[in-house]
């Protein structure tokens, strides 16, 4: 069947023909036009560039606010994100690199991002691509252990998007087989889980392998995770099980992890005679990502906002600025997390500090400091061309201190018969789909809080008085049609003044500035 006419047809189903949507689609197509301009596509998978309006103006939600960097990054990462989705004889698979890279896995996937692209992924309106990703990984030869990856997590965070519980209720038994074999494989008697950090996707950190802060942390909330799930299929006795597994690991990481002089999470050695590391690592932030420290930890963000720590301007450094092992080296290894500022780390962090300003009560960041870490973020992502063009990019590793891509620069030095050298050579990281963007600004800045049952809870991050509209439109949860809108002055909409938040066309809560709504019952 025609993909154009596919397009169309759903373009007729009873979702789209009952909305009733504020932003105008058309609106938005410049931004598409002028990627697909500006681009080089040396691969492309199951949707081209000549494809993409068509695929984008149907599965993405619309934002409309006048931070153009935040919002023309928002497109842009939605335009990079569909180069990723393949198509293959086993279903849908979600990619990081677009060319074949040696240590990648069956058709090319790579299990260090994957959690990353189901948060991402959830918000299209078409569920198939992640819901066939998530079996590929269990059923049809992916490899989920080959890096650390939080699978059950971002299933089930994939599904408080959906609504649909088939995808958790069938891959259940896979996912406590997958914990299992975790456990033992990377669980000590110390009840600790160990990783190398090359199989954390962070290799040449300045604290190496051990009991690190990240595979504790995304065990904890994959026990979570598969404890709620067989909550939800009456599986009570599971339920509580992994509970009690997600209470351990949360102690033990607490008790051993925490670092209470430089109060933060740090790595530990294996070795039964160390103690901490002394570097402060950004990974340090990754326990708030599953919400796991209680809240006497909250003082550890005080330096992801201090620049003698981890700030920077082009994002935060992956090491502490005023520590020996900091290096923004372009020599050895490319990709090295001893001080250059990744997008992995950034999206991780992001959340995480979300996620701290949504559910834990603290005065150590606010809201402002959400909103200037993603305004980086968001600008940090671009690039100079050869001809001095400045293009929206997103590539492996950045210089936090000058924005250049280092992994880009140092390919482009490489000798003949090298990456340099190969289809798309010095470009093997253009499009790198291994962080979020379009989840922060929908989960966090515009705040739709993604939660079980039929509660809709939107908390926007934006500070007070700092934007006079915004609109997220089209996005569709948990199979309805939700609208978030602020029009201080009912002029930019036509839909009155202040923040509303609209429900298959219907208006169901409004105030007259942005804050926390919690809408009891989404039916309507």
């Amino acid at each position: 069947m025609n993909r154009c006419f596919l397009y169309f047809l759903l373009f007729l189903s009873p979702v789209f023909l009952q909305a009733q949507t504020v932003l105008k689609t058309s609106d938005f197509k410049h931004y598409i036009d002028g990627f697909n301009q500006n681009d080089k596509e040396y691969y492309h998978n199951f949707i081209s560039n000549s494809d993409s309006w068509a695929f984008l103006s149907q599965n993405i939600p619309l934002l409309d606010c006048p931070d153009k960097d935040i919002e023309r990054t928002y497109y842009f990462r939605w335009w990079t994100y569909r180069k990723h989705i393949k198509k293959t004889p086993e279903g849908y698979v979600i990619t990081e690199f677009l060319p074949n890279v040696p240590w990648a896995g069956k058709y090319n996937t790579i299990s260090c991002p994957a959690a990353l692209h189901f948060y991402e992924g959830r918000w299209l309106r078409d569920d198939t691509y992640l819901n066939n990703y998530s079996v590929f990984w269990f059923r049809k030869g992916g490899d989920p252990r080959l890096y650390s990856f939080w699978a059950a997590d971002a299933i089930y965070n994939q599904y408080l998007v959906s609504g649909n519980p088939a995808t958790i209720k069938q891959l259940l038994p896979d996912l406590i087989n997958n914990y299992s074999a975790w456990e033992n494989d990377k669980q000590d008697a110390n009840g600790l889980f160990w990783q190398i950090d090359d199989r954390d996707g962070m290799e040449v950190s300045v604290c190496g392998s051990g009991y690190r802060p990240t595979i504790n942390s995304y065990m904890y909330g994959d026990a979570v995770a598969i404890s709620r799930m067989a909550g939800q299929e009456g599986n009570y006795e599971i339920a509580e099980i992994y509970r009690k597994k997600a209470g351990e690991i949360k102690a033990k990481v607490e008790e051993q992890l925490w670092d209470d002089v430089a109060k933060f999470f740090k790595v530990k050695s294996r070795d039964a005679n160390s103690g901490v590391c002394d570097a402060l690592e950004l990974q340090g932030y990754t326990p708030w990502y599953f919400n796991m420290p209680d809240k006497g930890y909250s003082s550890a963000w005080k330096y992801l906002i201090d620049t003698s720590y981890f700030k920077a301007p082009y994002g935060p450094t992956t090491v502490v600025r005023n520590h020996p092992g900091f290096k923004l080296s372009y020599r050895g290894h490319e990709c090295q997390w001893n001080g250059p500022s990744w997008p992995y780390a950034t999206s991780v962090t992001l959340t995480a500090m979300a996620n701290l300003l949504n559910n834990y009560s603290q005065s150590v960041v606010v809201r402002s400091d959400y909103y200037e870490l993603l305004k980086i973020y968001a600008s940090s992502q671009q690039l100079k061309t050869d001809n001095g063009k400045l293009v929206p990019w997103i590539d492996e590793n950045l210089n936090p201190l000058t924005g250049d891509w280092i992994s880009r620069t140092r390919l482009s030095t490489w000798e003949k018969g090298t990456w340099a050298n190969d289809k798309g050579g010095v470009e093997r990281g253009k499009d790198y789909n291994h962080s979020t963007f379009c989840d922060l600004v929908i989960s966090g800045l515009i705040g739709l809080r993604p939660s079980e049952g039929n509660r809709l809870i939107i908390n926007p991050l934006l500070p007070e008085g700092k934007w006079d509209y915004f609109c997220l439109d089209k996005i569709l949860y948990h199979g309805k049609e939700i609208t978030i809108l602020y029009d201080k002055y009912g002029t930019r909409y036509h839909k009155g003044k202040g923040f509303m938040v609209w429900i298959n066309g219907k208006r169901v809560a409004s105030a007259k500035t942005p804050g926390k709504m919690t809408i009891s019952s989404i039916s309507t």
